[in-house]
């Protein structure tokens, strides 16, 4: 029943189109992390989930700054961006159980990335057979839980 629901309500919540990307948006918007799915906020990083994620608990963990490339990061960026991949790493794990994550990043939209202009690394739980005939024949997703249950697990599951 939520799935319908989650579907049409895509882009609703998100703030306009405007200056700096999604990502900058959400954080200059003044949502709550409940409201913008947000996991964990760092000093310099912080953890969303995926809003079109390709399964439960797909999540991108960003800097703040709004950087393109990987070697535009000052070295705190670098060092916490790193720790926090870990610790989503570790969440995941926590929350999931899943056979295998995978961790990448798509730098350049020739590289597939969607918001090019803001770096993020992906985490994303996987699972054996999860790639199914939805994806490969139809180019649809299923997720089974809703993302505000995904981001309260991964609260929860968050190393301290």
């Amino acid at each position: 029943g939520w799935r319908a629901n989650y579907v049409q309500s895509i882009g609703r919540d998100l703030p306009p189109a405007g200056e700096g990307s999604i990502f900058s948006r959400i954080i200059d918007s003044g949502m709550s992390d409940e409201e913008a799915n947000i996991v964990h906020r760092g000093a310099t990083c912080f953890v969303i989930l995926n809003a079109f994620p390709y399964g439960t608990g797909h999540s991108l963990v960003l800097p703040y700054r709004e950087v393109a490339n990987l070697e535009s990061l000052d070295d705190g960026e670098q060092t916490e961006l790193w720790a926090t991949v870990t610790d989503l790493v570790r969440a995941v794990k926590t929350a999931y159980a899943p056979d295998g994550v995978n961790v990448g990043l798509n730098l350049g939209r020739a590289a597939g990335g969607s918001v090019s202009e803001h770096l993020h690394v992906h985490v994303l739980p996987r699972w054996t057979g999860d790639a199914n005939f939805m994806t490969s024949i139809a180019n649809t997703r299923t997720l089974p839980e809703a993302l505000v249950d995904t981001a309260a697990k991964l609260r929860a599951a968050w190393p301290s």
